[in-house]
């Protein structure tokens, strides 16, 4: 059966944010929190990963939550509801073993566009009954995404900005580190967003003895670990992000590692983004 994968709805959360609603019914039918899709826009386009935000088995829909930030997703913003992504390979990856704290206290933490991942990580702990805390970062009030949708499923919502311009002033280490010093007491923390942040909120859970779990969105380009793209070093051990994870111990991930190999394709980058605006990339 050939499915045609149709943008059903596009909305505008921030400046170069949108979430889009896509008729993709047989990954709608498997998808877990904590997976994702790989989609391709053309016979010779880049192959992107982009975490799976929510899905609806009934409509037989995905949605994703992306910035344009590059040629592929920029060039993905500018489809219009009714037109079609070539591909789309999903899901991938191992779900998130959200079971495990079922009626435990929670604490998920999301910085940036992470968010847009910590929300299915919260809808589905809290539909297992158990104590969400849901800490949200931005750098500032204008960039401030998927605030109610958050809110609804959480029993509290920290949201923080960089520069203090939505009310609180300060980084999610700074929330999470307040409410432990104040006697807070949580099971375990999801962490989600810029690898630096994920780092230092692994290494503030590990001092006070906190299972950690970090979803690493390396970059990947076959998505079932071949090509050895997403590899990342976990507890001494090669692992590959794509088909061992997204997820892992945040307190065995090499942070420092994963952040040089995320630097790997800037130059390849820029030479895209150069030639889709036209630009020559020594300018």
């Amino acid at each position: 059966m050939f499915i045609i994968y149709q943008i059903l709805s596009k909305q505008k959360l921030c400046k170069g944010t949108q979430k889009v609603i896509i008729y993709a019914p047989r990954i709608a039918a498997k998808a877990e929190p904590g997976q994702f899709i790989i989609y391709r826009l053309g016979d010779y386009g880049e192959r992107v990963p982009l975490t799976i935000h929510d899905f609806n088995r009934e409509k037989g829909t995905i949605s994703i939550v992306f910035q344009e930030i590059g040629s592929s997703t920029i060039k993905l913003g500018m489809l219009k509801e009714g037109e079609f992504i070539s591909d789309i390979a999903g899901p991938l990856g191992e779900p998130s073993r959200l079971k495990l704290y079922s009626g435990k206290k929670v604490a998920v933490i999301g910085g940036g566009l992470g968010c847009a991942i910590a929300y299915p990580q919260a809808k589905g702990l809290t539909e297992l009954n158990a104590e969400v805390t849901l800490i949200a970062g931005f750098r500032n009030k204008e960039l401030i995404v998927l605030e109610n949708e958050m809110k609804a499923v959480s029993k509290r919502l920290i949201v923080c900005t960089d520069d203090g311009s939505n009310g609180v002033k300060g980084f999610v280490t700074d929330m999470l580190k307040g409410l432990l010093e104040n006697g807070e007491a949580f099971d375990h923390a999801v962490v989600i967003g810029p690898i630096v942040m994920m780092k230092y909120v692994s290494l503030l859970t590990k001092e006070y003895e906190i299972k950690t779990t970090v979803s690493m969105n390396s970059t990947m380009i076959d998505g079932t670990g071949m090509c050895g793209c997403c590899r990342i070093s976990v507890g001494g051990e090669i692992k590959f992000a794509c088909v061992d994870g997204p997820e892992f111990d945040g307190h065995s991930v090499d942070f420092d590692e994963a952040m040089t190999r995320s630097q790997i394709y800037k130059k390849q980058e820029r030479e895209a983004m150069c030639k889709l605006l036209g630009r020559s990339s020594n300018a």
